[in-house]
């Protein structure tokens, strides 16, 4: 009978904190993704915007109006600073997470080769037990001769 795999119950949790690891790096990767996306929309807006300053001043506007479309359009530039700011603490997250679920990987694979070659190793063990066992069979079935010059 193979014995069992003494490192278990480790093996078990580290794959446990590795599917858990798996599963926050995709949050993060999301989050990041939902980041830039915010980012792009802001910046496209701000792009849109500013060709309606374009066109109205080639129309001809007033200095107010200017200057309030200026003001929406700094206010709009601080949104996508901080959005900027947001999408490289949001890279940085999921570096951090991408480097978590390496570490988490690594340990798992070194747990698993050890199982990998206790199972081997009790794998060999257990053919060794039943050819032994096969051997003394046939060695019972057919009997030695006990005068090795007899023919049967």
């Amino acid at each position: 009978m193979a014995q069992p795999f003494s490192l278990q119950p480790l093996l078990e949790l580290m794959q446990t904190r590795t599917d858990e690891a798996t599963r926050t790096l995709g949050k993060l990767i999301a989050a990041e993704q939902s980041q830039r996306s915010r980012l792009q929309m802001l910046e496209q807006y701000r792009e849109e915007y500013a060709q309606r300053l374009r066109e109205s001043i080639a129309q001809g506007i007033t200095r107010l109006v200017m200057l309030n479309y200026q003001d929406f359009l700094a206010r709009i530039d601080e949104a996508i600073a901080q959005q900027k700011l947001a999408v490289e603490n949001s890279e940085r997250s999921t570096k951090a997470g991408q480097e978590e679920w390496k570490a988490q990987n690594k340990q798992l694979k070194a747990i698993d080769t050890l199982s990998q070659r206790h199972d081997a190793r009790e794998r060999q063990r257990e053919n060794k037990i039943e050819q032994k066992l096969q051997d003394e069979f046939t060695t019972r079935k057919f009997g030695s001769p006990k005068n090795p010059d007899q023919e049967y």
